[in-house]
């Protein structure tokens, strides 16, 4: 009885088989809002933004997760299968710059982040009343947050403010300008304005700045050595007459 071998599998089969299924696992892939790769969503403040994260080229069912930043995000059972949806409500001026991701529970280098661009205009307002004496600086500090970032000019008396050199010193980030007077002097009684703009609109805000006299400075080490001499003049006064008070007594 002939007995038959059977046939052996090349090697290199084995190893396109294996590169095929490991093709066939990457080629899945996820979607938000139909867009595949990461993306930026420009908004303005608004009640409510949904994001809706889907499962593509899977036969199975996918568990999906969402972040908000590093931080997991709770879904409700019936939403984690193939399909998920979030809602952020409210999108508020402390949403811009959040990422919210959607990730594959068992494979999650496959995501889809979304960065939130949420777009504001200065908010910028009232006023503001100081008292300083001469001869000390002052610092007026308005905010500028907004987005796009906003470029702030300053007005004295409904004036442009001439920047005069080492008295006047500007600073301005994404959040926040100032301007700071070194040395106030009378002359610089008046009103500033901070005038915030970017290309959704502008903002202003009104220091009311008055220079006090410059108070009196006590010596302080002149009246305490003068102190010091009287209590010992006293005292050697009285040691000097010490015979004559005990005789009286």
């Amino acid at each position: 009885m002939v007995q038959r071998s059977s046939p052996r599998v090349p090697c290199e089969v084995s190893i396109l088989v294996l590169c095929f299924l490991a093709r066939g696992a990457t080629g899945l892939e996820l979607s938000v809002n139909n867009q595949a790769a990461d993306f930026s969503l420009s908004t303005s403040p608004v009640p409510a933004v949904s994001l809706s994260c889907l499962v593509q080229n899977s036969s199975q069912a996918e568990e999906l997760l969402w972040y908000r930043g590093d931080g997991r995000v709770d879904l409700k059972a019936g939403n984690k299968v193939n399909i998920s949806n979030i809602c952020i409500s409210p999108v508020t001026e402390a949403d811009n710059g959040v990422t919210f991701t959607c990730r594959l529970a068992r494979d999650k280098s496959v995501q889809v982040a979304v960065l939130l661009d949420v777009q504001f205009p200065p908010q910028l307002s009232g006023e503001e009343s100081l008292q300083i004496e001469e001869d000390k600086d002052v610092t007026l500090t308005c905010n500028a947050k907004s987005n796009p970032q906003a470029a702030a000019a300053w007005y004295r008396n409904n004036s442009t403010l001439t920047l005069k050199p080492n008295r006047y010193q500007l600073y301005q980030s994404s959040e926040l300008c100032q301007l700071s007077i070194h040395k106030v002097q009378k002359s610089d009684n008046g009103t500033y304005t901070c005038v915030v703009r970017s290309s959704l609109g502008e903002a202003r805000k009104d220091f009311h700045l008055t220079v006090e006299d410059k108070k009196p400075i006590f010596p302080t080490e002149a009246v305490i050595a003068a102190v010091v001499v009287v209590t010992l003049t006293l005292l050697f006064g009285i040691v000097a007459r010490r015979d004559k008070i005990f005789k009286v007594w």
